[in-house]
């Protein structure tokens, strides 16, 4: 299966070209470093990439992976050292280079043009022509062969603000598998996937390593470095901890060296206390066109999970059920019926609500962290014309301690921030509400393994003051590992519900994958 379009076929598939080629890297990076002003990002790093190989590498948020990829495909140059390309010097200083040598980036970011189609948005800046116009007709039926291939099912005629965020990132991974390459390099390329989509794109991966190419592999799903990894680089605080054979280390081994010490069980335990009385209760929700007859309840004190297949509805019900997007059904909090027509009147009424898209959706990219935090709540912050800016700073200096947001200084943008620390300042913020239930979609997505160790405590110590909580997540051993009960969802429809011991991955994955009634069959509730 191509992967790519190209005339050159020996460069397209990576395949080496001479004996000597296999027994050279494709890449070397020798002394790598890199300031920003007086602030060294980067010190030092030096590793060989070689074909046919997986290389991941590892650390912490802020390790500087993202800023040695950057490196690498010619987006930022390094303030000293050396890149090596079949034994030549080489030096990148637009992305442009780096991609014709054959480096190419999936990013981390979603960095299509909304306004576009997927087909445009594939082929943009190299268009196809023909007769001297556009040759829509071909690039459609390419990006659908290219999108296929990586299991998307999105229309290559439908506008990319139209698909969803995981079709999305399938959209930016086929538009840089059309580049020719020698290199490939995913900087979390999975973090918006789930189930299938993940499997199709592992094994993408390690059919560009059967083909020859180098892959550089960027990852917070340890499970998924420890099932790629040839070889594994650890980075942290911008230096290199050391280069290791993949097969040597567990996913504990690897989270003890991005931190530098033994962490305590990832997962707290739950205490065995009874639920408490019913916090918000559902009855025949319904969101037109995403999700149909959806009863739940959960209890003061518990958290309850929802899983579920990309497009299997989760988020859609939630939206709904914040008045982000129309809904029937009747809904209630504490026993009271409410009636939520916007994400204000559900804030007002007691519901706090983290989307999945804390960049696009949740946070300000471009604004300062105290504006971030106080927009769900400003009535506290703005009871007459003027904004109280000194009661303003004081609540974003309390967040910071009792968040632990890791930060330069409390004027940064919060763009500024890494991941990890972002998904922290949107938690202050929703909890700043004081919510009595909170829903919280995909926690921990692209976050590294001690900022999620920190994320769970903060979910676990919600509950232990008696909020209820709700948390959406496409990691199956997330929620296992969180949650007092799981209710699983397909195709608009919760499938069944697994507790105990039933709460497993092959459990889950059958009541994701069959309809309601076998499901039922095998054990599930409905």
């Amino acid at each position: 299966m191509s992967t790519v379009v190209s005339l050159d076929r020996e460069r397209r598939s990576g395949v080496p070209r001479s004996d000597e080629a296999e027994r050279q890297p494709v890449l070397r990076a020798e002394g790598i470093a890199k300031q920003y002003g007086p602030v060294t990002v980067l010190s030092e790093v030096t590793l060989d990439i070689l074909p046919g190989e997986i290389h991941a590498i590892i650390g912490e948020n802020g390790a500087g992976k993202s800023t040695f990829m950057r490196v690498l495909s010619g987006y930022a140059e390094p303030t000293s050292g050396t890149l090596f390309m079949a034994g030549h010097e080489v030096r990148f200083s637009r992305p442009e280079q780096a991609q014709n040598a054959g480096i190419v980036l999936v990013h981390q970011e979603i960095l299509l043009a909304d306004g576009l189609t997927v087909a445009e948005n594939l082929f943009l800046g190299r268009e196809l022509m023909r007769g001297g116009l556009v040759d829509d007709r071909t690039m459609r039926r390419i990006a659908r062969e290219k999108l296929a291939e990586l299991g998307c099912t999105a229309s290559p005629n439908a506008l990319v603000r139209e698909i969803s965020l995981a079709d999305r990132q399938l959209v930016q991974i086929a538009r840089a598998l059309l580049d020719d390459y020698r290199l490939v390099i995913f900087d979390e390329p999975t973090a918006v996937l789930t189930g299938e989509e993940v499997e199709r794109l592992l094994g993408i991966i390690l059919q560009l390593k059967e083909q020859g190419a180098a892959v550089l592999y960027i990852s917070h799903r340890l499970d998924e470095v420890q099932r790629l990894a040839d070889r594994v680089t650890v980075l942290r605080d911008g230096k290199m901890v050391g280069t290791f054979p993949g097969h040597s280390l567990t996913q504990m081994d690897m989270a003890r060296l991005m931190v530098g010490r033994d962490l305590a069980a990832l997962y707290p335990e739950r205490s065995a206390e009874p639920r408490g009385q019913v916090m918000l209760e559902v009855r025949d929700l319904a969101v037109p066109g995403f999700a149909n007859n959806i009863s739940f309840s959960v209890h003061k004190g518990e958290i309850l999970g929802f899983a579920g297949m990309i497009g299997a509805g989760r988020t859609e019900v939630f939206e709904g059920i914040m008045g982000l997007r129309p809904a029937t059904g009747s809904v209630e909090l504490d026993g009271k019926p409410i009636d939520i027509r916007s994400a204000r009147s559900a804030l007002d009424a007691g519901v706090g609500y983290l989307t999945e898209d804390r960049k696009g959706k949740g946070l300000l990219l471009q604004e300062r962290l105290a504006p971030n935090l106080t927009l769900s709540a400003l009535g506290r912050f703005h009871p007459g014309l003027l904004m109280h800016r000194g009661r303003e700073q004081t609540a974003l200096t309390e967040a910071v301690e009792q968040y632990d947001i890791r930060l330069k200084s409390l004027g940064v943008k919060a763009g500024q921030l890494s991941g990890g620390n972002q998904q922290k300042l949107l938690l202050a913020k929703v909890l700043l509400t004081n919510p009595s239930v909170v829903v919280i979609d995909e926690p921990t997505r692209g976050i590294d393994i001690a900022n999620k160790a920190q994320i769970y405590a903060f979910i676990h110590r919600l509950v232990a003051e008696g909020k209820a909580c709700i948390v959406i997540s496409s990691e199956m051993q997330e929620l296992i590992g969180i949650c007092d009960r799981i209710l699983v969802m397909r195709e608009g429809r919760i499938t069944g519900e697994v507790t105990g011991d039933k709460m497993t991955e092959h459990d889950i994955a059958l009541l994701a994958t069959s309809d309601a009634a076998a499901a039922t069959e095998q054990g599930g509730r409905q």
